[in-house]
This record gives structure tokens, C-alpha cells and sequence, in this order.
């Protein structure tokens, strides 16, 4: 028994110190030993190529002095990658060529000019890409639709308050979503246009797993209880409509021309899109003293907890 034993250990020592040996000599296959260098930005490994920041600058006085009050100067600071994740080369890649060229625009140096929106967003990316914030941008209508960084930041001549934006919110965003702004003009609004709230504030513009690209609040619910925390429960009794469609069930996130935003003018033409008796629906329909005379028409004055409760199943507290 004890000789069967170490014929096992045997066994499974022998394949260990093979796959080991094999580990140990990687460098004599071609391997690296230590830590490899993070690729460069610009895709560019020919160190001798990068000239540095302060020869950009013999030339470029202007640009790079907006470059210092911009984030990106930190670059500069960062000693840790090398020198082609510094500086204006970390975007426009090395400059070498360029300068020996005697410069010109787009001689023999990346510009931004004439290039493809997905380029574009790969040397922003090959920075910004483990960020919070920028993690799905690849799945994002931005990136689908072909709008590049730059079609909303400025790196060089940026007019937005933060995030070296082309222009503040919610112009920006209304540059293309024209559609939206009218929206925002009605009655009963979220005060966008007024500054209280961002377009940013409900949806992530670099992407995300919800539709229309939202937020989700902590508790990953939605977006809307970031601000209304008063509805968001849980609830002893659930308003099954808030946990399967959301808020917009009964209200139009951007503005309405009815209080409240909500969708219809008459609170009891809202309820009654779901609360009618319907063959196979699970939704209890009106009683049959709710004859819609004008004392039942506001469902609302005896059904107050209409987003859930915790002490009535038909929500009268």
C-alpha cells in the first residue's frame, strides 16, 4: 500500500517538474523574462523616433500653451511607461519624421484630420479604455453611429467647463439630438436648459448596458431614484409596473405638457390603460362602483401611494 502510494506522488511529480522547466527557460524560446511594457498608444515601438514635448513646442507656442491648462499635461509627469505615453506624441505619435521633414501640416506626423471616427477613437482609447466611465464605449450608439472623441471634446480648444468639451450641455448634446430639445421647452420639464440637471446625469454618452444608453442608480435600479429616492422601496406592496417597465410606464422623462410629466392629461385615462378588465391579464380590473363619474375620475386622492407602500395592497397609504 505505502509503495503504491509513492508510485502516485511519483506520477504527478514528474509532469510538474517537466511543465516547470519548460516555464523557467521561456527567455531561451523567444519569451521576455519580467514585466512587458504596455503597448504604446500610437502603436509605435521605435523609441529613437520620439523627439519629446519641448520640440513640439519650438514650433507649436500657442497650441501648447493651452495644452499646460488642460488635463493631458499631466502626461508629462508620468515617468513610469516611457515617453511615447507623454505629451503631444502620446496622441500625434512620434515626431521625428516630422521635424526632420522641417514640419508642415500632416507631414509625417498624425493630425487627426482625414481619418476614420473608429481610428480616432482607438488612440483616445488605448488610454481612456480601463476608466469607469469609458469601460463600454465600445458597445455604445456613439461609437455605432461614427462619432469620434473629438466631435465632442476639444484637446487643444476646449470651451466646455470639464471634460475638455466643444461646448457646454446641453448645446452639445443638442447639436445632434435636436429632437430632444424641443422637449425641454414644454411646461412640466426637468430643468435641463436651466442647468439643475445634465443630460450626462441620466445617460452615460461613452455606453452602457441599458437602452438609451442609462445610468442605473447604486443599487443598480433606475436611473430615477439617483434623485427621487422616496420611490424607490422596496415596498411591502409593489407597483408591479415601476419593477417591469420603469418610471416611463406613466411618465416622459425629457417634458410634458401635463403635471407630474406624465403621459395623458387625465390621471384615470393612465390607470385604465392597464386597470381594464382584459381576458388573461394578471391586472385587476375597476371595481364595479368605479363607474367613472366625475368623483372617480382622480385616482390619485384615494390611491396616494401609487409607486408602492408598505401597509395597503391597494396602496390608500
Amino acid at each position: 500500500m505505502y509503495q503504491l502510494r509513492q508510485l502516485k506522488m511519483l506520477c504527478l511529480w514528474v509532469p510538474l517538474t517537466a511543465l516547470g522547466l519548460v516555464i523557467g527557460t521561456g527567455p531561451l524560446y523567444g519569451g521576455r523574462p519580467g514585466k512587458a511594457s504596455p503597448a504604446s498608444p500610437t502603436g509605435t515601438q521605435d523609441l529613437s523616433k520620439y523627439v519629446g514635448a519641448d520640440t513640439c513646442r519650438g514650433c507649436h507656442e500657442e497650441v501648447f500653451k493651452q495644452f499646460e491648462t488642460t488635463p493631458h499635461w499631466k502626461t508629462l509627469l508620468d515617468r513610469r511607461k516611457g515617453k511615447e505615453w507623454q505629451g503631444c506624441e502620446a496622441c500625434h505619435g512620434p515626431g521625428a519624421d516630422h521635424v526632420n521633414a522641417g514640419g508642415g501640416k500632416g507631414v509625417s506626423i498624425f493630425t487627426f484630420a482625414n481619418v476614420s471616427a473608429d481610428e480616432i477613437s482607438k488612440r483616445c482609447m488605448a488610454c481612456h479604455e480601463y476608466s469607469e466611465e469609458h469601460s463600454n464605449y465600445s458597445r455604445s450608439a456613439h461609437k455605432l453611429s461614427e462619432v469620434s472623441c473629438i466631435d465632442c471634446h476639444s484637446p487643444h480648444h476646449a470651451k466646455g467647463k470639464q471634460f475638455l468639451l466643444s461646448a457646454d450641455q446641453p448645446q452639445l448634446c443638442y447639436s445632434c439630438h435636436q429632437e430632444t430639445k424641443p422637449e425641454f421647452g414644454k411646461p412640466f420639464r426637468h430643468r435641463v436648459n436651466e442647468g439643475l440637471v445634465q443630460c450626462t446625469d441620466c445617460h452615460n454618452e461613452h455606453g452602457g448596458f441599458l437602452t438609451r444608453q442609462l445610468r442605473s442608480a447604486a443599487t443598480q435600479d433606475a436611473v430615477c431614484f439617483k434623485c427621487h429616492v422616496d420611490k424607490a422601496g422596496p415596498f411591502v406592496f409593489e407597483h408591479q409596473p415601476v419593477k417591469t417597465e420603469g418610471c416611463v410606464a406613466c411618465h416622459v422623462p425629457h417634458g410634458s405638457s401635463n403635471p407630474r410629466l406624465l403621459k395623458r392629461s387625465q390621471v384615470n385615462v393612465l390607470c385604465l390603460e392597464c386597470h381594464t378588465l382584459t381576458a388573461g391579464s394578471g391586472v385587476p380590473g375597476l371595481p364595479s362602483f368605479h363607474n367613472q363619474a366625475q368623483k372617480y375620475q382622480a385616482c390619485t386622492v384615494c390611491h396616494i401611494a401609487v409607486h408602492g407602500s408598505n401597509f395597503d395592497p391597494v396602496f390608500f397609504k
